[in-house]
Order: C-alpha cells, then sequence, then structure tokens
C-alpha cells in the first residue's frame, strides 16, 4: 500500500515539475541589454511564461552552451552573429527545428537555415563597419577616416577599440571578413597592423562603439548598426561603411538541445520570427533588418543595398574547424604580439 502511495506521489511530483517548465524559459540573448530586456517582457506579457535571461556575447554564449551539453540549462539562443550558431549546429548542440513562420521570412534567413540543417534561423541582419566619435577626431587633429586602410595609419596608434573575436561574434565576423577580403596572409597582416593601433580589446561586440560616444576612444569597429544607435541616443558618432567593401552578419536564433522547456521554446521561437516582435527593435534602439519581411524598419537602419558587401562564405567560417583555426592564429600571430 506504501509503495502505492509513494509512487502516487511521484507522479504528482513529476506532473507538478513539468506543469512548472511549461510556465517557464531560460533564454540565451547576445544582442544588446535593452533588445533582450524588451524581448524578456514581450514574451511574458504576450505568453504569461516567465523567461530567465541572460545576456552575454555571442562567443560567450556558444562556449555556455558547449560546456553545459551535457546538463543544459538554457533553452532558447536568440540573437547574436550567425557563425558559433552554426559551429554549436556542427557539433549537435542545437536540434532542427522547422517553424510555421518561415514563409515570412527573407531568403538569407531561410539559407542560413538550411547551412545548420535547418538547426538555426536568420532573425535579424547588419554590415561591419565602425564609427568614430568625430569631437575627438577633431581634438585630435585627424583625418576622416573612410576605408578599412585608414584604420592602420600611424596617427590612430591608441585611437581604435574593437572586440576579442574569441568572445565576440562581431569581432570574429572581422576576422573572417579581412581574411575574405583580402585574403588570408593580407587579411592577418591587416589584423597585426591594426593591433599596433588598438588600445582595448573588450568582450563584448558593441562596447568600442559605446566607448567613442562616450569620448573614451575615437573610433570602435562594430556592425553599423550599433554605430547608428550611439547617433541616435545623441552622441556625436558617424558610421562608416569601408570604401573596399565589408561581411556582414545574419544573427541567428537556435534551439539548445536537451532544453527542459520544449515546448514554451518553440512557442518563444514561432513569435520571435513574426512581424509583431521584430518591429518593436526600433523602440530600443537596435536598428538590425528583421529577418520578417513584413516587419517595421526604422528609417535609421543601415540600406544593405547600398553597402558594397562581400560574398561572406557563412557556412566556411561559421564551421567548428574553421573557426577554431583562424581564432588560435589569431592568438598566436596578433594577440601576443606587443603594442
Amino acid at each position: 500500500m506504501k509503495s502505492t502511495h509513494l509512487l502516487a506521489a511521484t507522479a504528482a511530483a513529476m506532473l507538478c515539475s513539468t506543469a512548472a517548465y511549461a510556465d517557464s524559459l531560460t533564454l540565451y540573448c547576445s544582442a544588446d541589454e535593452a533588445w533582450c530586456q524588451q524581448i524578456k517582457t514581450g514574451f511574458e506579457e504576450k505568453t504569461g511564461i516567465t523567461v530567465d535571461m541572460t545576456r552575454k556575447s555571442s562567443g560567450e554564449t556558444y562556449a555556455q552552451v558547449r560546456a553545459e551539453a551535457s546538463n543544459p540549462k538554457g533553452d532558447v539562443w536568440w540573437g547574436g552573429t550567425g557563425d558559433p550558431h552554426l559551429q554549436a549546429a556542427e557539433e549537435d548542440l542545437t536540434v532542427a527545428y522547422e517553424s510555421p513562420m518561415r514563409g515570412e521570412l527573407h531568403d538569407w534567413a531561410i539559407k542560413q537555415a538550411e547551412a545548420a540543417g535547418n538547426k538555426t534561423i536568420g532573425v535579424y541582419s547588419g554590415a561591419l563597419g565602425f564609427g568614430y566619435n568625430k569631437d575627438l577626431l577633431a581634438k585630435n587633429n585627424l583625418p576622416e577616416p573612410k576605408c578599412w586602410a585608414d584604420l592602420i595609419k600611424p596617427e590612430f596608434k591608441g585611437q581604435i577599440q574593437i572586440a576579442n573575436p574569441n568572445s565576440s561574434g562581431t569581432a570574429y565576423t572581422m576576422l573572417a571578413t579581412m581574411v575574405q577580403l583580402f585574403g588570408e596572409d593580407e587579411g592577418f597582416e591587416y589584423m597585426k597592423a591594426l593591433h599596433k593601433n588598438v588600445n582595448q580589446y573588450t568582450k563584448s561586440g558593441s562596447a568600442p562603439i559605446k566607448a567613442a560616444g562616450l569620448g573614451e576612444t575615437t573610433v570602435g569597429i562594430v556592425f553599423m548598426h550599433d554605430a547608428v544607435a550611439q547617433t541616435a541616443a545623441g552622441f556625436p558618432i558617424v558610421t562608416v561603411a569601408p570604401c573596399e567593401g565589408t561581411g556582414y552578419e545574419i544573427g541567428s536564433m537556435s534551439l539548445i538541445k536537451g532544453a527542459r522547456n520544449e515546448e514554451a521554446a518553440k512557442q518563444f521561437y514561432d513569435w520571435a520570427l513574426s512581424a509583431e516582435m521584430q518591429s518593436k527593435a526600433k523602440d530600443v534602439k537596435s536598428f538590425q533588418l528583421p529577418s520578417n519581411k513584413s516587419a517595421e524598419v526604422s528609417e535609421l537602419t543601415p540600406d544593405l543595398s547600398s553597402i558594397k558587401l562581400i560574398d561572406y562564405d557563412f557556412k566556411k567560417y561559421g564551421s567548428s574547424e574553421e573557426r577554431k583555426r583562424l581564432l588560435a592564429k589569431w592568438d598566436t600571430e596578433v594577440s601576443s604580439l606587443p603594442q
């Protein structure tokens, strides 16, 4: 009799546990803090599901998902550059899911999904570039930079910030862009020359332009939408699309393998691809190009059709082998050099 009661109590406890899971979601967010907070509260208001949100850069989040693979803590990874999402897919850290929302998305978002066997999908896009503080530029009597080549001139020594590509998807996109734009040897020579002018490698990809806005550095190498956001916030930042051409990101979203709240995760995934959700990004000064074709686009969002973009090879540079190789080479040949 006791064992029957024990079994019933255990079953009841499991049902309560399942019900609790259905009412909660653990979200790893790799976009700007304000956007992540908006997404958290927006989903909670829409569904009544409680969201436990952690904001980290895409490189850091990838490392966390990988470290937690045997005992996953997160359910959904939203945002951040697509390369680490593709690496996570390749390493079987995420699971395939075909949302009923796919028909509403731009082709580039679907191509990102297809490159990963539907284990990730594009949620926004944005071009790499840089921004500079026009007041500091004038104060230091520096020439207006318009090209990548300008940033390695001696007069910019100590005037530039960029994130560390090991922690930041933005900075990894920069590294992969230089290799594709100039060839690997010349691309690494460029990164070595740039290293001499860098005053700090930040953890977060958007941190350099925030520092430029505050007058802590003259130039920040970032995605152009992050530079535009600083201008929109009232800081003296000028955004530049480099004259030689540039790479771009497809910010992505993935369902984490072994997620404890799988149904809530799929509900979030579908909602995050909706025009309703994506249209609100501009309200928190996030000016990426949304992946839903019907989403409202801010007039401040950089027009990708007017920017000289390279044919960025997401499949190659998002592969585990290539990312590890390039990052190891950067550690050995670039970051170890004196400045």
